[in-house]
């Protein structure tokens, strides 16, 4: 099928993707038809294939460069000295980075099950990456004396659990400020820790 008047793959491939990830994260990845996305883009159903194989490829692409995104970030973060500053760097960061991001949060956690096997077992390689730096800040806080964590990788798990679950809740202008909510979360985290 020929590409619509006007349409350009660097301009069009990335309109797809936001339409898929809209669709996804409202409807569920189940629940979205290709023909869905091309209609949110404006263009045939047939045309969508010229940007992405299929509707699962779309997905894995929207988680993988979620994670991709999120690894970099942490990167580039200061992180400070030490266990403590550093932990309380990946809980601010975690929080910062994922509430500007609700979309991506959703379908990174919702969709998981959609994925094939070989597509969910890159997606959770690069989940394991980003655990293991709270896994290894954890276990450099229990060396050290300062956290007392019977089991890092359960603290970890549970951790990360506790603050995604931000974006469940969190809410724009609503009774607390994101600075505030980060501040609160990192005092929460700092006792679990028993620091």
């Amino acid at each position: 099928m020929a590409r619509k008047t006007g349409s350009h793959s660097e301009i069009t491939g990335p309109l797809v993707r936001k339409a898929a990830q809209r669709l996804f994260a409202r409807k569920g990845f189940a629940a979205v038809t290709m023909r869905e996305i091309a209609a949110e883009v404006g263009v045939q159903a047939g045309a969508l294939y010229l940007y992405t194989p299929d509707k699962q490829t779309l997905l894995f692409e929207l988680m993988r460069t979620h994670m991709q995104e999120v690894l970099a970030a942490w990167e580039r973060e200061p992180k400070g000295e030490g266990p403590l500053k550093r932990l309380e760097a990946f809980c601010r960061f975690h929080i910062r980075f994922h509430l500007e991001r609700p979309d991506d949060v959703f379908i990174a956690y919702m969709e998981l099950r959609s994925l094939t096997p070989e597509n969910f077992a890159v997606i959770e390689k690069l989940r394991h990456e980003y655990e293991d730096h709270l896994e290894a800040i954890l276990a450099a806080g229990q060396a050290d004396g300062i956290f007392r964590i019977p089991d890092t990788r359960l603290a970890t798990m549970a951790i990360i659990a506790m603050l995604t679950g931000v974006n469940t809740w969190f809410r724009e202008g609503g009774r607390l400020s994101r600075e505030r909510v980060e501040r609160i979360y990192w005092n929460m985290v700092r006792r679990a820790v028993g620091a």
